[in-house]
């Protein structure tokens, strides 16, 4: 008899310190380990490491399973890497570990973007439809009242019907906001300066400022880059109309919050924050308790059992990668220039 041999691909996990226990159930586990020569246990949290474990897995390794809080993949780490051939990114963006040393090696990567741009849209149009049904205001104000009122009169401007959606970025989640949006009678708007033709149904509003001026709900959906640091600002927020409600579910730095605060303190504009500049504000920022603004702790993207969609989506790219066939997601370097 002849020994067989093990074509399976060696794989090593890279993710900061508690993320694969989320992130993989058993049932994950198993399947890693059918699918590649991996210890589907061992988790390499900082790969600089001099753990022997994780200096042999990482010598072995073709393909790294990376998530949140990977470590760079500098020069020197894929000097230690030298049969690497691939990296799939079980989340979003690749900006934080994936470098230019990657590409000058010749490295195909991939990401579960898709899967993480879903609960983000859904979280958006909950946001869209609860603003226009100014939700919010009317659980707050029956909090005050408890008591019967005329929520007819009070809510004669309210409703979804024929209201005006503004989506900013054609991105990923974007492009899902409105899929999302069309069993509903909401006329939407579309700008982005990338696109030349837009969606079936969708508008394309070639000035952010008119986009701003004609809807009554403006949701951020634009990749954290340069050129859109700040670029719903002072003009912008001028040019939206009393009672507009803007949300954020892409990076804080994309709207000026110094400019925005004054229009939510004096109750002119609506906000839904997912995201903030800075992260977390300060304790006595007025974000916190405005009646007129929801904040929550960026927690639109994939959290909870959510984080195994994603999972799945990797796993899916790692089969297809032993299969010898091309990825589903593949992340390009001149992608980055313009994604999140």
């Amino acid at each position: 008899m002849h020994p067989t041999t093990d074509n399976r691909p060696a794989l090593l996990l890279a993710m900061g310190e508690g993320v694969a226990e989320r992130l993989l159930t058993e049932a994950h586990r198993t399947r890693l380990a059918r699918l590649t020569r991996t210890d589907p246990h061992l988790v390499a949290h900082d790969l600089t490491s001099r753990d022997p474990r994780i200096t042999t897995a990482l010598a072995e390794a073709e393909i790294l399973l990376t998530c949140w809080g990977a470590t760079p993949l500098t020069a020197d780490v894929l000097d230690r890497a030298p049969r690497l051939r691939a990296v799939v990114h079980a989340a979003g963006s690749v900006k934080h570990h994936i470098t230019e040393a990657c590409w000058d090696r010749g490295l195909r990567v991939t990401s579960a973007a898709a899967a993480n741009a879903l609960p983000v849209a859904e979280y958006t149009l909950a946001a869209i439809l609860f603003a226009g049904k100014r939700v919010l205001g009317s659980a707050q104000r029956y909090a005050e009242l408890r008591a019967d009122h005329d929520w007819l009169t009070e809510s004669a401007t309210w409703g979804n019907y024929r209201r005006t959606a503004g989506i900013v970025g054609a991105s990923r989640i974007g492009r899902r906001v409105i899929e999302l949006l069309r069993p509903f009678d909401i006329e939407i708007l579309l700008y982005d300066p990338y696109v030349d033709v837009p969606p079936p149904g969708v508008e394309l509003v070639t000035d952010l400022d008119e986009l701003c001026a004609r809807s009554t709900v403006v949701s951020v959906h634009a990749p954290q880059l340069p050129s859109t640091a700040h670029m719903i600002g002072a003009p912008q927020l001028a040019a939206m109309r009393d009672g507009t409600t803007l949300i954020n579910t892409s990076r804080g730095s994309l709207i000026d919050e110094r400019a925005l605060l004054p229009h939510l303190t004096s109750g002119r504009l609506h906000a839904t924050l997912d995201v903030t500049d800075p992260e977390i504000p300060p304790p006595d920022s007025p974000l916190y308790t405005l009646p007129n603004v929801l904040l929550t702790p960026h927690v639109a993207g994939s959290l909870g059992n959510e984080l195994h969609r994603m999972t799945d989506r990797a796993l899916e790219e790692v089969e297809r990668y032993g299969r010898g066939e091309p990825f589903a997601e593949e992340v390009r370097a001149s992608d980055l220039q313009r994604s999140a």
